[in-house]
C-alpha cells in the first residue's frame, strides 16, 4: 500500500558494520585479534626474510660470476693480430661442457669467443661495455640445446686491449652467464623450510597466546564466580583479592550491595518506627472510645491525634525520602543551591540581619541526590543563621582523590554565636534534643544532617570557630567509586 503524499517512510534500524559475525565473547575477541596479528607479522616477517635471502643470493652470484670473470682476465691473450688466444685452463670444469648451465663468453669489436660449454644453446646478445664497466642483470630468457627455454644470471665487465700501444687498443668484455635453475632451487629449499618454520612458530605462539589468555582472564571468572555466589546468598559480599584494573568494578559492586542492604534496613527501620510510633495515638483513640466520653471531648482528642499522626507521617516519609542516596549519581554544583537556600533564610532570619559569606571552590562538586544536598546544607545553614549574632561563613573545597576516582567534599558551616561546649556537642547531635529549649525547633535538624553524612560515609566534626568564634560544623565527604 502506497504511503500517503508528504509522508516520509518508517526508518529503519541500522546496523553497525560487522554485527553479525562480531563475537560475544571476550576470550574469542582476544584469541581472534591476536590471531589477526600474529598471522599478518609472521607474513610480513616471511616476506621480509625471503626478500633478504634473495637480495643475499644474488649478490653471492653476482660476487661468484666476478670472481670467474677475473680469473679469465688473467688466462685469456690476444695474438698480435688481435685475435683470443682462448685459456688453457678454465676456473669450473662446468665451463667445459656442453650446455652446463655455467657459460662464459667474450665480446670483441668485430667476434664473439664462447667457452665449450655454449654449445648448443642460445644465449642472449650481450652489449660490449665501456673500460671497467660493470653490468649484473638477469634472469634473462635464453633457449637450451634441446629447445627448451630457460633464465640465466649474466654478469659483464669490460676491459681495453692496449699492449702493442695506444694506437693498437682495443676494447672487449667478458660475460659469464649462469643458469638461473641453481638459484631458484635455493630459494625454494629456503622457502620451504621459513614456512615450516614460521607456521610452527606461530602454531606454538597461538597455543602460547591462547595459555595467557586463559590465565589473564581468570580474574574475570572468578569475578562471576564470586557474583553468583553472592545471588545465590552463599557469600555476603565481593572478596577484595582481585587484579588492580577489576579493583574500581567490584568495589563498585560491593558499594551497590552494601548500599541495597541499608535500603532495605532503613525501609524496615522506617516502617518500624512509624508502626511504633502510631500505636500510641491509636491506644489513645481507643481508650478515649472505650471509656464513653462526650462527643465534643471524642472530637477535640480525635482532631489532637489525627493532627499528631499526620505530623509522624510525615516526618517518617521526610525521614524516608532524606535517607540513601544514588550510588552513581552526577555531580551537583554547590554555589546555586547555597544561594538558594541563604537567600530564603535571610527572609525568615530578616529582622536579625545576618550576613552569609561564601568561601566556595567553583571545582567543588556534590555526588549525591541534588535533595540531600539541600538537606544537608539547609539544615547546617539553618542551625547557623538561629544562633548567629549577625556573621555566617560556608566554606566549600573538593578534597584530593585518587587517579579514576572521584573528588571528595569538605563543606564547612561557621558562625559568630555562643557556639557549643565541648561537654554539649554529644547531647545537641542527639535527635530531639536542642541546644536551648527556649529557642523554637524540634531538635532534629542536626540529626537527619547525621543520617545523611552517615548514607554517604562521611564524617562530622562539631567544634569552635576559629575565624567567627561561635560554632563550626565540618562535613567530610571520602572521595567516590
Amino acid at each position: 500500500m502506497a504511503s500517503p503524499a508528504g509522508a516520509e517512510p518508517s526508518a529503519r534500524p541500522r546496523r553497525a558494520p560487522f554485527d553479525g559475525w562480531r563475537p560475544r565473547s571476550l576470550r574469542a575477541r582476544q584469541l581472534l585479534a591476536a590471531s589477526l596479528g600474529l598471522v599478518a607479522f609472521l607474513a610480513l616477517a616471511g616476506y621480509a626474510l625471503d626478500r633478504a635471502f634473495i637480495a643475499t643470493a644474488e649478490d653471492n652470484l653476482r660476487q661468484r660470476l666476478k670472481a670467474y670473470a677475473l680469473k679469465y682476465t688473467d688466462e685469456i691473450d690476444f695474438t698480435r693480430g688481435g685475435a683470443l688466444i682462448p685459456p688453457f685452463d678454465t676456473p669450473d670444469p662446468r665451463f667445459e661442457m656442453p650446455d652446463s648451465g655455467l657459460y662464459a663468453e667474450v665480446i670483441l669489436p668485430n667476434d664473439r669467443w664462447g667457452s665449450n660449454s655454449t654449445l648448443g644453446p642460445v644465449l642472449p646478445a650481450s652489449p660490449m661495455l665501456g673500460p671497467l664497466e660493470e653490468a649484473f642483470d638477469g634472469p634473462v630468457t635464453f633457449r637450451r640445446a634441446d629447445g627448451s627455454e630457460s633464465q640465466v644470471y649474466r654478469y659483464g665487465v669490460g676491459f681495453v686491449w692496449a699492449e702493442r700501444g695506444p694506437d693498437a687498443e682495443f676494447p672487449y668484455s667478458i660475460y659469464i652467464l649462469e643458469d638461473a635453475q641453481a638459484l631458484n632451487a635455493q630459494m625454494r629449499v629456503f622457502r620451504g623450510a621459513l614456512w615450516v618454520y614460521l607456521g610452527s612458530a606461530g602454531f606454538i605462539l597461538l597455543l602460547l597466546q591462547m595459555a595467557v589468555l586463559r590465565w589473564s582472564l581468570r580474574p574475570l571468572r572468578r569475578v562471576i564466580t564470586e557474583l553468583t555466589r553472592v545471588q545465590g546468598g552463599q557469600i555476603d559480599r565481593m572478596s577484595e583479592r582481585h587484579p588492580r584494573e577489576l579493583e574500581p568494578l567490584t568495589d563498585s559492586i560491593n558499594a551497590f550491595i552494601e548500599s541495597e542492604r541499608e535500603n532495605l534496613e532503613r525501609q524496615r527501620n522506617t516502617l518500624a518506627d512509624l508502626a511504633h510510633s502510631l500505636k500510641t495515638p491509636l491506644a489513645v483513640l481507643r481508650t478515649q472510645l472505650d471509656s464513653g466520653s462526650g462527643e465534643a471531648s471524642l472530637r477535640e482528642e480525635l482532631d489532637n491525634q489525627l493532627k499528631r499522626m499526620n505530623g509522624l507521617v510525615s516526618y517518617q516519609l521526610a525521614r524516608a525520602a532524606s535517607s540513601g542516596h544514588k550510588l552513581f549519581s552526577a555531580p551537583v554544583p554547590i554555589e546555586p543551591h547555597a544561594e538558594e537556600i541563604v537567600g530564603g533564610l535571610e527572609k525568615v532570619y530578616a529582622g536579625k540581619r545576618v550576613l552569609c559569606e561564601f568561601e566556595i571552590d567553583p571545582q567543588a562538586r556534590f555526588y549525591g541526590e541534588t535533595g540531600d544536598l539541600q538537606e544537608l546544607m539547609g539544615n547546617l545553614l539553618e542551625n547557623a543563621f538561629k544562633w548567629a549574632r549577625s556573621r555566617v561563613l560556608l566554606t566549600v573545597r573538593p578534597l584530593p582523590a585518587a587517579p579514576q576516582r572521584r573528588a571528595g567534599l569538605y563543606l564547612s558551616v561557621e558562625d559568630d554565636g555562643p557556639g557549643i561546649t565541648e561537654e554539649n556537642i554529644p547531647v545537641v547531635l542527639q535527635r530531639g534534643v536542642r541546644g536551648d529549649e527556649r529557642v523554637h525547633g524540634h531538635g532534629i535538624g542536626l540529626s537527619i544532617v547525621q543520617d545523611l553524612i552517615r548514607d554517604y560515609r562521611g564524617e562530622l566534626q562539631v567544634g569552635r570557630s576559629e575565624e567567627l568564634g561561635g560554632a563550626q560544623f565540618v562535613v567530610t565527604l571520602p572521595q567516590g567509586l
